[in-house]
C-alpha cells in the first residue's frame, strides 16, 4: 500500500521563520528541501500578503545546497541538488531559457566567488588551493632532483672517505 504525498502549506513569516501548517512546527530549508525529496508536494506563501513564494524557496534552496560544496559521497550532492531542479521544473512549468539562464548565472557567481575569496586569502596573506598546489608541484620537482643527486652525492661521500682512509 503507497502512501499519496501530502500537500505541506509552509508560512514565511517576517522574521523568515517558515512554518509548515500540517504538521504545526517550524521548518527550515533543510526541512523543506527534505520534504521535496520525499516526493511531498508544497507551497510556500507569505503569511501576511498570502504571496506565492514557493519558487523563491525552491531557489533559495537549491542554492544553499550547492553552496554546501562536496559531501562525503561526491555525486550526493550534485543528486540532491538535481532533485529540487527537477522539482521545480515540474511543479512551476519555468521555462528552459529560464532554467538555462539561472544555471548559467549560477555559475558565474561560482566563479565570482572564488575569486573574491582568491583575493581575500592573498590579502591576508593566507595561501590558496592553487598557492598550494604550485608548492606541491614544486616539491615533487625538488624532490625528485634531490633523488637524482642523492645518490651520486652518496657515491662521492663514500669515494672521498676511502681516499681519506688510504
Amino acid at each position: 500500500m503507497t502512501v499519496a504525498p501530502e500537500r505541506h502549506l509552509i508560512k514565511k513569516y517576517a522574521n523568515r521563520k517558515l512554518y509548515d501548517t500540517r504538521t504545526s512546527s517550524y521548518v527550515t530549508l533543510e526541512g523543506i528541501a527534505g520534504l521535496v525529496r520525499d516526493g511531498h508536494e508544497i507551497k510556500v506563501v507569505d503569511r501576511e500578503t498570502g504571496q506565492d513564494l514557493t519558487q523563491v524557496t525552491l531557489s533559495q534552496i537549491v542554492l544553499s545546497e550547492e553552496k554546501r560544496g562536496p559531501v562525503s559521497d561526491g555525486g550526493a550532492l550534485h543528486e540532491r541538488g538535481q532533485a529540487l531542479l527537477d522539482y521545480v521544473r515540474k511543479t512551476l512549468n519555468v521555462p528552459s531559457d529560464l532554467v538555462n539562464q539561472m544555471e548559467r548565472r549560477r555559475g558565474d557567481l561560482e566563479g565570482i566567488v572564488d575569486e573574491a575569496i582568491e583575493r581575500a586569502l592573498r590579502r591576508l596573506r593566507i595561501p590558496s588551493r592553487t598557492d598550494i598546489d604550485k608548492i606541491n608541484k614544486r616539491l615533487d620537482q625538488l624532490s625528485v632532483q634531490l633523488k637524482g643527486t642523492g645518490s651520486n652525492g652518496a657515491a662521492r661521500a663514500r669515494s672521498r672517505k676511502r681516499k681519506a682512509a688510504r
